[in-house]
């Protein structure tokens, strides 16, 4: 599974980030692994998955976390999560 992590600020890429995972863990559990991996390497807070999230997640394989979803103050629009290759 290859899943994409992108920070954006008025529609521009901030920074970006690529997790690859090959492992026999469930879908959900690669999502998680991978939403972790990122925040370290990026420097975030986890966010939180809010129902909205969580429901364009299942419809298209992709999402934003806005700042109602972090603890913290975050200094970019969005981050997005995509996945872009499933085992």
């Amino acid at each position: 599974m290859r899943i994409w992590f992108k920070e954006w600020k008025d529609n521009r890429l901030l920074r970006d980030h690529e997790v690859t995972d090959a492992s026999e863990e469930t879908r959900t559990h690669k999502i998680f692994h991978a939403l972790e991996e990122a925040c370290n390497v990026l420097d975030l807070s986890k966010p939180i998955w809010l129902e909205s999230t969580i429901r364009d997640f299942k419809r298209s394989s992709k999402a934003r976390f806005y700042q109602d979803s972090f603890m913290d103050e975050i200094e970019f629009d969005y981050l997005e999560i995509h996945v872009l290759e499933e085992d």
